[in-house]
């Protein structure tokens, strides 16, 4: 592991606050300078998303990316099955139970308390907003060894590992706000989108705890590179890899806004499908860093390849 990363690791997995992400901006620039690219910080979007651009998107032949910001802390993690809709689904209805149970609490007092319909109403909506929002912008979750961090210290492997003489047909976006609902990636998108038309991504998202890649390809992303990428992942002990068609599997991270996007993660596999557990809460600690040297080696291959 390159000494950026085990900084990254060791001192900057909080990236949630405009101040948290000042800093680890202020501190990632200059590194990425010192291996011999270009950085540069582009702020877009309703909500000043700032994206880290390395490298020449409209002349590169691949971009790989990964969303910097962190996420709040929650009481239960964000458990994701995504070749098994119905569970998913399922367990955000469950997720949702507390949340209706405490509106509905709140709304019968102050039924009780003032008699008014209205005031009912507007107490429930109330607290279901707050709950909401503390889930999106609540305390900063500590711990983020897999979401994202090990994304960000995967794009930052590739850069270090890559030949000078490939470093042309590579970018790399560092999205903002995928945790505010892929906003980041959104309006990077719509600034980029007659270079992004036919643009190769690979979006690393969750890879550092599980034995299982998934690569979750765009229609367009299969039909033109899924021959290519398939020959250029090794055969390694221990890791497997699974490729589907993202209209049948649900993995919501930003190569979602691209149409040749390809969204890499690592899962667990158990009696209902493989799964991604632990994130969003302080157990999300597991970081597996040979997971990104098998990523970062697959990377290269598809580079040499392309």
């Amino acid at each position: 592991m390159t000494q950026i990363s085990q900084e990254i690791l060791s001192r900057f997995q909080v990236r949630k606050t405009k101040k948290q992400k000042t800093a680890f901006i202020s501190f990632l620039l200059p590194k990425i300078r010192a291996m011999g690219y270009s950085p540069e910080v582009e702020t877009c979007g309703m909500f000043k998303s700032r994206n880290i651009v390395v490298g020449d998107i409209k002349n590169a032949n691949i971009v790989f990316s990964a969303h910097y910001d962190t996420c709040a802390a929650m009481p239960v993690p964000n458990f994701i099955m995504p070749q098994n809709i119905l569970f998913t689904v399922l367990y955000s209805l469950i997720l949702a139970i507390p949340v209706f149970i405490i509106a509905f609490a709140v709304s019968f007092t102050a039924a009780y308390l003032t008699s008014s319909p209205v005031v009912s109403s507007i107490s429930a909506m109330a607290v279901c907003i707050l709950l909401i929002y503390l889930m999106l912008f609540g305390k900063a979750n500590r711990h983020t060894a897999n979401d994202n961090t090990s994304g960000v210290i995967t794009l930052l492997e590739i850069m270090a590992a890559l030949p000078h003489e490939l470093r042309y047909k590579a970018a790399f976006v560092f999205f903002d706000n995928e945790e505010a609902g892929l906003l980041g990636s959104a309006a990077f998108r719509k600034m980029h989108r007659t270079e992004m038309e036919n643009k190769l991504l690979f979006n690393f998202d969750c890879v550092s705890d599980g034995d299982n890649f998934l690569f979750v390809m765009s229609k367009k992303a299969a039909a033109q590179h899924s021959e290519n990428i398939r020959k250029c992942v090794p055969l390694c002990n221990g890791k497997n890899t699974v490729f589907s068609l993202s209209n049948r599997t649900f993995y919501p991270s930003d190569q979602m806004h691209f149409p040749v996007g390809i969204g890499v993660a690592a899962f667990k596999k158990g009696p209902f499908g493989l799964y991604i557990g632990r994130i969003h809460t302080n157990r999300d600690i597991v970081f597996d860093f040979s997971n990104i040297e098998f990523i970062r080696d697959s990377m290269i291959s598809v580079m040499y390849n392309m």
